[in-house]
């Protein structure tokens, strides 16, 4: 928690928020003895003057209780929501940066859950520190001296009630605290299944397995809610208790008070005095039992919190990373023996990929399902680091590079097409946030995709989450042209043209070999079909993350055996002339 709270709380609001309890608390401990003094001095001898004096002091006490308070609450907010500020930005901000390693290793439903729930949990606790975690201490012990001032005898009552109340509370929070802890997983969970569900909710329809995923989900949910009953159910025993056992102490103060006034060892108003001050007593002891059973509940989620934070990323720059070279119509792209293996696999992905590409030239990449080519691909912009052998962009290896100057000079189609909410102009410019109007259509015509674009509201066109208001072939096509906005050395299409009809891929890739620019550029495209791969200046063949050929379609067709049966799976005989 303390780790968590460090460098993200102001001293100066931590340090006013004290103040102002103190003061807070200074205040309302005066408030009883100034009764005691009214009843002893004011009622008991008639002395009318005296009790407005008195009573006039305990307004003012009380107003400035009353502000201190205002004050306190004010700073613990303030900083308290300060501190869940920073957090969610700065888990934001390390995620961002994970490598797709690091994604691997913390689920997205994980994630989310620890920027919302957690930090709100971290939140609560900094606004309860600030408030009950002050008060309640700096209340107990003044409260205990100020009410043995008033009588040393009834003090005695405090050391039974006391270890009672610390036995129930410790029993609470030993079947409490591990309650409590596993709500977060189980929220997880929740957080999992309905994603998921949402995410998939095609499939799951076109499958008819509404019922199943709905069963799953009541599953998860049940399981929260059977655990968030049974510890809210074992706190809420607390209450009660508690009440009772402040109860039979307010008997048993009056019990003996009523004894020790009627033998004139004890004024009236001090008996009053110390009732009050008792009710504090119990009270702060149970304000700080209730922050001890719900700190490990906040410790839990600083724990995951600080897990994302410490978790440091593979994928590091250089101190003095290299420099690239402006020009970018003359780039070399080399894979020299790579190797690579995801984490914890037994297996590697790929083994010894070998080749070479530079400007002007289109680099295809076709092989079967789970054959390697996105891990290929990935490789370049370093989502992932090589296990072996080295790639270089213009003779350096890209490690040498900052990531920042190797993405800019990379520009990449993901697999799955992804579209932000906003407006079409506004997904173009991810690619370049300077990026004109004309820039863009010259970008949206080469990806097909400015006749439905035109059509509706131009570049101010509504995007959906996800693109959810586009064809598959539609985001396909913007996400291509997003890139192609983009001026890169690079450009990597990941099985980019899958959603696309024959006609529409064949009209794109002919787009992009008459485009002026792309021609002076590295082109890679990972594709299925043939087609797609067949004008390529050179195709790379992948077999279980081998490269079992490279060479250009003719001499591929003529002499290599997995992309004869590529082609013999694909077209029909004579068409792969």
């Amino acid at each position: 928690m303390l780790k968590i709270a460090r460098g993200r709380m102001s001293v100066w609001a931590v340090t006013g928020a004290f103040l102002f309890m103190i003061v807070q608390v200074i205040s309302s401990l005066n408030l009883p003895s100034l009764t005691a003094n009214i009843v002893n001095n004011g009622v008991a001898k008639g002395d009318i003057n005296y009790i407005w004096r008195v009573g006039a002091e305990m307004v003012g006490f009380a107003l400035l209780s009353v502000l201190a308070a205002v004050g306190n609450v004010f700073l613990a907010a303030r900083t308290s929501q300060h501190l869940g500020q920073q957090l969610r930005s700065d888990i934001y901000r390390k995620v961002i940066n994970f490598s797709n390693d690091e994604f691997d290793q913390v689920e997205t439903s994980s994630l989310i859950t620890r920027t919302t729930n957690d930090v709100v949990q971290i939140q609560n606790v900094a606004m309860m520190a600030l408030r009950m975690m002050i008060m309640a201490p700096i209340m107990l012990v003044g409260a205990s001296v100020l009410a043995y001032s008033k009588n040393q005898r009834l003090t005695l009552i405090f050391l039974v009630i006391l270890p009672l109340m610390a036995i129930f509370i410790g029993i609470v929070m030993w079947f409490a605290v591990p309650l409590f802890r596993a709500m977060q997983t189980k929220t997880d969970k929740i957080n999992l299944v309905f994603r998921e569900g949402l995410t998939g909710v095609r499939v799951i329809r076109a499958f008819r397995r509404d019922k199943f995923e709905q069963e799953r989900f009541e599953g998860a949910n049940q399981d929260y809610t059977h655990n968030a009953i049974k510890v809210f159910s074992i706190m809420a025993v607390m209450f009660p208790i508690m009440t009772l056992m402040m109860s039979a102490t307010n008997v048993g103060i009056t019990w003996f008070g009523a004894q020790l006034i009627a033998d004139f060892s004890m004024p009236v108003g001090n008996l009053i005095a110390f009732l009050t001050y008792a009710m504090q007593i119990l009270m702060s002891f149970m304000m700080l039992s209730m922050v001890f059973v719900l700190i490990p509940r906040a410790q839990a989620s600083a724990l995951r919190i600080q897990e994302v934070l410490s978790l440091d990323s593979k994928i590091k720059d250089q101190p003095k990373p290299a420099a690239l070279p402006a020009d970018l119509d003359h780039s070399e792209l080399t894979f020299d023996h790579v190797d690579y293996r995801y984490r914890g696999a037994e297996n590697r992905a790929l083994v010894d990929i070998d080749f070479q590409a530079k400007s002007g030239q289109t680099v295809a990449i076709i092989g079967g399902t789970g054959s390697g080519k996105t891990s290929l691909v990935s490789l370049l912009p370093r989502f992932y680091d090589v296990e072996a052998g080295q790639i270089s962009l213009n003779g350096t290896d890209i490690r040498d590079y900052s990531q920042h100057d190797l993405r800019e000079a990379v520009s990449f189609v993901p697999q799955t097409a992804i579209l932000f909410t906003g407006t079409v102009r506004e997904n173009m410019q991810y690619g370049d946030p300077n990026a004109s109007d004309e820039a863009i259509w010259r970008a949206l015509k080469i990806a097909r995709a400015d006749d439905f674009i035109t059509a509706d509201a131009g570049l101010d066109t509504h995007v959906e989450q996800g693109g959810g208001n586009f064809s598959g072939g539609q985001r396909q096509r913007l996400a291509i042209a997003r890139a192609l906005v983009k001026d890169a050395a690079v450009y990597v299409f990941d099985d980019s043209f899958s959603a696309l009809d024959f006609k529409t891929d064949s009209q794109l890739r002919a787009e992009l070999r008459e485009d002026s620019r792309i021609q002076n550029r590295i082109v890679i495209i990972v594709a299925q079909r043939i087609a797609t791969v067949a004008d390529a200046d050179l195709i790379l063949v992948l077999d279980n993350g081998r490269l079992v050929g490279k060479g250009t379609h003719a001499q591929l067709k003529a002499d290599n055996a997995v992309y004869q049966e590529i082609i013999a799976s694909q077209l029909k005989d004579g068409e792969a002339e």
